[in-house]
């Protein structure tokens, strides 16, 4: 019934076996996504305390280093679908001699105030990310304060390494924590006076 039926060998998916095992890895790493998590705390604040300074989707500049520039693009800060300009940032695969400067639009997708958790994804830019999707959540620290959280999954950059990006992240959102504790601290010390 089926004689004349021909097996192709299939070179676009990565899928089946029947691809030279070479090929069939490679396109097997192309398709698989980065991802990665990074975690800093808030020593001494809740996160009801916290949580307003990140949730200012427009304001990212305030808190992560070598952002010089975030401003609204459309939409109203903390609503999704709204559109935040980021740039002036450095990457750890930028050279020093590097005249361009980096940008991202970036686009809120969601918004949660009560669980204090936010994501957005990158949709436009010179720095090579695609289908970059990234959450930020506050959550509580027993006894210590809180801890933000940020997760992300974007596909291979070129030029990067995965550890390249984890740092990336890492790095900036360490500041980023230090930031907003010494803004509260200087809050609650200027109160008190």
């Amino acid at each position: 019934m089926y004689s004349h039926l021909i097996i192709l060998p299939c070179v676009l998916c990565g899928i089946c076996n029947i691809m030279e095992p070479s090929t069939q890895q490679g396109s097997k790493q192309q398709l698989k996504k980065w991802k990665g998590k990074a975690k800093s705390e808030v020593l001494g604040f809740k996160v009801e305390q916290v949580w307003p300074l990140l949730e200012d989707f427009f304001g990212l500049d305030k808190w992560f280093p070598t952002l010089s520039t975030c401003l609204p693009v459309e939409g109203i800060s903390g609503r999704p679908g709204c559109v935040r300009f980021c740039a002036g940032f450095k990457t750890p695969v930028d050279g020093q001699d590097k005249q361009t400067i980096n940008w991202t639009k970036q686009k809120l997708l969601s918004i949660d105030p009560t669980l204090h958790t936010f994501s957005y994804s990158i949709i436009d830019g010179n720095v090579g990310f695609y289908s970059y999707v990234s959450t930020v959540k506050v959550t509580p620290k027993e006894g210590q304060g809180c801890e933000i959280e940020w997760l992300y999954e974007v596909e291979p950059v070129q030029g990067w390494r995965l550890e390249d990006l984890d740092h990336f992240i890492g790095s900036g959102l360490q500041v980023m924590a230090e930031r907003i504790q010494g803004a509260l601290e200087t809050m609650l010390e200027a109160v008190k006076a």
